[in-house]
């Protein structure tokens, strides 16, 4: 039978447009950043990589702080669906399931989710690490995303997962980053 949770030996961590002017008009934006900082902060402390996209990163500012400063790389697009960036794609056909997380849920985080599903890969998102300026078009884009094979996990589903175990050295730390 199919693994049916994350691994974190092969998986891969997608922050999606988490920028400032965009996050401004995000349903609880504020919320959004801090599952996002916490997500990729685990997923660092586990080895998983991270990247981040930024679109029109001139027109309305690059990753918001610590998200920038968590990612390996930042990818400009004009897309909204990130797989349309070579160098993006060529991240996340490296292998393993691509988690996403970021905003717009209903934007770019669903058409870059249906876009790396389009391409055969394995996908997930975090449904709590996600957000857009209403809270039906979330709620729509996550419906969407599960009825095309997108897995719906939330932070700690995903941080759990990709460690596996308790008796890992990073389990400490995990705990710390969730309470």
């Amino acid at each position: 039978m199919a693994r049916l949770t994350l691994d974190g030996s092969s998986s891969r961590l997608a922050i999606i447009d988490m920028q400032g002017r965009l996050l401004r008009a995000v349903q609880h934006g504020d919320h959004v950043t801090n599952r996002c900082r916490i997500l990729a902060t685990g997923a660092r402390r586990l080895g998983v990589p991270v990247v981040a996209t930024e679109q029109n990163p001139a027109g309305i500012g690059g990753t918001v702080e610590p998200l920038a400063g968590l990612a390996e790389q930042a990818f400009d697009k004009a897309t909204f669906d990130a797989t349309h960036v070579p160098a993006f794609r060529t991240w996340a056909e490296a292998g393993g399931t691509v988690v996403l997380c970021g905003a717009e849920a209903h934007v770019c985080v669903l058409q870059t989710a249906l876009g790396l599903r389009a391409i055969g890969l394995p996908v997930a998102v975090a449904a709590d690490a996600v957000g857009s300026r209403h809270a039906e078009n979330k709620a729509a884009a996550l419906e969407r995303m599960r009825a095309h094979g997108v897995d719906v996990v939330t932070v700690e589903m995903a941080l759990f997962e990709w460690m596996g175990r308790y008796d890992r050295p990073e389990f400490r730390d995990i705990l710390a980053l969730i309470r």
